[in-house]
């Protein structure tokens, strides 16, 4: 090996900086989000109930009006929403410009560095079972043409895929819809019942929103179901019992 593809590999084998990309792609451009506005929906949808759900827990216990509780949980969901969308998009946005940033720095390896590129493409098309003339041929194929070879490279080094990359007032769009939905669904069960009616429809909501976050995640959908029941009591007997508490000091 030259010392320019030692320069290039980083003293790995060229499968070997493969793997090391996909790891890095995989963090740089996912992180912890979920991708999309169906994500960005159910997110928000969960997000806003948990919100709303702590509080009216603590508006029950300072003994606020069944008509301050509504008019507070609306101011809420209004700020809670214009904060959602803003998060979302930016979110969104930064995601696409490092999308962008890699096209550009891989695209520059495939200018700068063609040998070493087509190194690594041998070890990812031999690694799926191609040799001897008829992987010379593919990699001669996709040589050829530029534009064609850096979707690959994005698509087989690293693992991304350019198509489920979305615009970022679309996911933000999802997000907002996720607020509204949750802000209506609870602003109506408050209504109904000021007393009752919000933890379990709020714990419901969290249920169904991780649900189907599984669901895209491929996850154990039933579990999540549960699991996000579970973090919902959870969440609402700890503010109940630390509000019981600060409380009893001024009573």
């Amino acid at each position: 090996m030259s010392n320019s593809d030692s320069d290039h590999f980083e003293g790995e084998t060229p499968f070997e900086h493969i793997l090391k990309k996909k790891e890095e792609m995989a963090n740089e451009i996912h992180g912890d989000e979920l991708p999309g506005h169906m994500g960005a929906f159910l997110d928000a949808t969960r997000d806003t109930s948990a919100l709303l759900l702590i509080f009216w827990t603590i508006a029950l216990q300072v003994g606020l009006t069944a008509q301050q509780m509504t008019l507070m949980l609306l101011m809420l969901g209004i700020g809670w929403l214009v904060w959602k969308i803003v998060r979302s998009t930016w979110l969104a946005q930064t995601k696409l410009e490092r999308l962008h940033r890699i096209l550009k720095e891989e695209r520059y390896e495939i200018e700068n560095h063609r040998p070493q590129e087509r190194e690594e493409l041998a070890a990812l098309y031999a690694a799926k079972g191609f040799k001897g003339e008829l992987l010379e041929e593919v990699l001669d194929v996709l040589m050829a043409d530029d534009d064609r070879l850096l979707k690959v490279m994005i698509e087989e080094e690293m693992g991304l895929s350019l198509e489920n990359c979305e615009h970022p007032l679309k996911v933000g769009s999802g997000a907002a819809l996720g607020v509204v939905l949750a802000v209506a669904v609870l602003f109506l069960s408050q209504w109904i019942s000021p007393q009752f009616a919000l933890f379990p429809t709020a714990a419901l909501l969290i249920g169904v929103s991780g649900y189907y976050i599984a669901k895209l995640q491929k996850n154990e959908k039933t579990s999540a179901f549960v699991w996000n029941i579970a973090f919902a009591t959870l969440t609402y007997g700890t503010v109940y019992f630390l509000s019981r508490w600060f409380l009893s000091f001024n009573s």
